[in-house]
């Protein structure tokens, strides 16, 4: 196991700068997950790291050593790849033992790492068996079973799982979470799907353009979001956005107001920061804690009419628009007897919104009494 860490990284190709001054430490034995969406600088990061790309500026340090200048196969790292990089003339077995031949392993003991890589993996059945003979989800074990044989300090996996249908994405998660408290190795992973994010990681980077925009666990990002980026991107559905201004300040938190009709904001937002009344500011609200009811004490409510909705049987969608042609997501436990084109009233509770900076510049306002943020269950 190691512990690595960025410092001050860049990189660029020609004029472009890619990855704009990354730090970052992971510990020993973390699942670290990059995140973001395409293009973000996550999958260059994740090949700096291995040795496949070159660091421009900025150290990038394995156990306090640095690596800069260590090529790949010297780093003592294993990456797992999209497109599973199998050899289809080769059985499992021969595909998993091909990286230990190289070097030289004696045969006794690539006997011994590749049965136990397969046991760990339920390949043992399988190990006979071509690539081609191979579901989706057992040529990726094949993939990770060939990089467990090495005995690595790190795992480096980028984006594993896209070529596999929904069913295998999940089964494939819950292996991988599972290996992870196996080995105790330390794990950096990439993807593009928030989803792997919240329920495999230990901590979460959110890249966007090529830049960290919050680190964290997942519930702190999920509960405390920096920015309106990050607020909108973790999350599914996403977090619901609707401009408003402020109205108020006082101990108890901001007061609001929209130009969205029949807007009952009474109760404060119980946040602080820079706001001058008559600033514009954005308020988000995720769908969850949205309610087809008349505000009460300690909510906000307003009118929205239902566009369309979605009945899954234990959880339901009902997607409105605002007189002012916002959407509004609202999630709700269960079946409902709603219409399309009804007009509905909602609500929320204060202490559930989020209020951001109208130019996404950062987050200009701060929860009075911050959720928890641990990791996610």
């Amino acid at each position: 196991m190691a512990s690595l860490e960025l410092v001050g990284v860049v990189k660029r190709f020609d004029a472009t700068t890619v990855i704009q001054g990354v730090d970052l430490r992971v510990e020993d034995g973390e699942f670290v997950v990059f995140v973001g969406p395409s293009g973000c600088g996550k999958s260059t990061l994740l090949r700096m790291i291995s040795g496949l790309e070159a660091v421009t500026e900025g150290e990038l340090r394995i156990d306090g050593r640095r690596v800069n200048d260590v090529s790949a196969a010297e780093r003592g790292l294993a990456m797992v790849f999209q497109s599973y990089a199998l050899y289809p003339h080769m059985t499992v077995y021969q595909n998993m033992a091909f990286g230990l031949e190289n070097i030289r392993t004696p045969r006794s003991k690539i006997e011994t790492k590749v049965r136990a890589a397969a046991a760990l993996l339920h390949l043992d059945a399988l190990l006979h068996r071509r690539p081609t003979q191979l579901s989706g989800g057992q040529r990726q074990r094949v993939a990770i079973g060939r990089a467990i044989v090495r005995e690595p300090t790190v795992f480096l996996f980028d984006e594993p799982l896209s070529n596999l249908d929904a069913e295998l994405r999940v089964q494939m998660r819950t292996e991988i979470t599972a290996l992870h408290q196996r080995l105790k190795t330390t794990m950096i992973y990439v993807t593009h799907d928030q989803v792997e994010a919240m329920t495999m990681a230990d901590k979460i980077v959110v890249l966007r353009g090529g830049r960290v925009e919050q680190i964290g666990a997942p519930l702190a990002l999920y509960n405390l979001p920096r920015n309106r980026f990050v607020a909108g991107f973790i999350g599914s559905p996403r977090m619901n956005f609707l401009s408003v201004q402020v109205a108020g300040v006082g101990p108890d938190g901001v007061r609001i107001a929209s130009d969205a009709s029949a807007m009952n904001a009474a109760a404060p937002l119980p946040v602080r920061g820079d706001a001058a009344v008559g600033r514009r500011a954005t308020l988000g609200i995720r769908p969850e804690h949205i309610h087809l009811r008349r505000a009460s004490t300690g909510e906000v409510g307003l009118t929205a009419r239902i566009e369309s909705l979605e009945q899954l049987g234990a959880t339901s969608f009902l997607y409105c628009v605002l007189s002012t042609g916002e959407k509004l997501t609202v999630q709700m436990a269960g079946q409902v007897e709603s219409r399309r084109g009804e007009a509905v009233v909602v609500s929320f509770p204060a202490d559930r919104a989020h209020l951001f900076d109208e130019t996404d510049d950062g987050l200009a306002f701060e929860r009075l009494h911050p959720r928890a943020t641990g990791r996610a269950g």
